[in-house]
């Protein structure tokens, strides 16, 4: 009898651990007010998620679990929040904060902090672009703006976006070197998507696809619309990720115009991504499977 209950016990334990991690794991959830213009998303594991507000909010990352109650915060008032737009990691526990974003295209003291959470250690990369030589430039090369990076080989690879309506279309792929100092970025590729700008960017663990996660906006008499979608990239060869088999995921369409600008791998085939408060709607997550 005992070694029928104990056989038992191992056909079901698996079966519960699967379903509860399954309950774990919601397909969407509200964020913290703190996060009210949630910008990046880093998640380290299905429990921790780490994310950052956009321009002119506090120097403060936030860690949540994946129903977005909100655990740890970690503030780095030795730096300021100038336009965090996004964050990526490497596999030596460092993560890296995006302090470029560049609506007006104007800006010329572009970063990217480093930070240990082990040893708290805080550097940064100060970069430029080879191809901006006007600050601004006219409106069709305005596409200096960047809300969209990953880690991949040592290098952390950059995806500009455009301007709705007075952009040239095109998303440009820069590469830095994933290491604290003063560089010129690397222009490696562009590819051109019609009215649609990119706002973050994520690799898969086994680094076979990229996610770029887009939106457009249009504004219908008295009320804004905005269709957001990801493009998924496979079959690549090397980091000539914009050179690769594309397609594109449609993400569920709300009522009102919904910007979102957060996105991450939780395994292979499932990524989260964020959107900001507005006037009519919280700020959330959403769970989706790129297939």
């Amino acid at each position: 009898m005992r070694n029928s209950i104990l056989i038992l016990i191992t056909i079901l334990l698996p079966i519960i651990t699967f379903s509860q991690s399954k309950k774990k794991l919601p397909k969407r959830f509200k964020l913290p007010k703190e996060l009210k213009e949630v910008s990046g998303l880093f998640i380290k594991n299905s429990s921790e998620f780490w994310w950052h507000n956009d321009s002119g909010s506090s120097p403060t990352l936030y860690q949540t679990n994946c129903k977005g109650k909100l655990t740890k915060t970690i503030h780095l008032d030795q730096i300021k929040n100038t336009d965090w737009e996004e964050l990526t990691h490497d596999d030596q526990g460092n993560i890296y904060i995006g302090d470029f974003g560049n609506n007006r295209n104007m800006r010329m003291d572009l970063k990217v902090y480093i930070y240990n959470f082990e040893t708290e250690n805080l550097d940064s990369i100060n970069f430029t672009y080879p191809d901006q030589t006007q600050f601004p430039p006219p409106s069709a090369e305005c596409n200096f703006d960047m809300e969209a990076f990953f880690y991949h080989k040592n290098q952390l690879h950059l995806f500009s976006k455009n301007r709705l309506n007075v952009g040239n279309g095109f998303t440009k792929h820069y590469t830095l070197e994933a290491q604290a100092g003063e560089q010129i970025a690397i222009l490696k590729d562009s590819i051109y998507l019609k009215n649609r700008v990119i706002t973050a960017a994520a690799i898969s663990p086994d680094k076979k696809t990229v996610a770029l996660l887009s939106y457009t906006y249009k504004k219908r008499k008295l009320i804004p619309k905005s269709k957001a979608s990801i493009f998924i990239i496979r079959d690549f060869e090397g980091t000539h990720f914009l050179k690769g088999k594309i397609k594109r995921k449609k993400v569920p369409v709300f009522l009102v115009a919904t910007q979102y600008e957060a996105l991450d791998f939780l395994n292979n085939k499932k990524v989260f991504i964020a959107s900001e408060k507005t006037k009519f709607i919280r700020q959330k997550g959403k769970r989706l499977t790129v297939n």
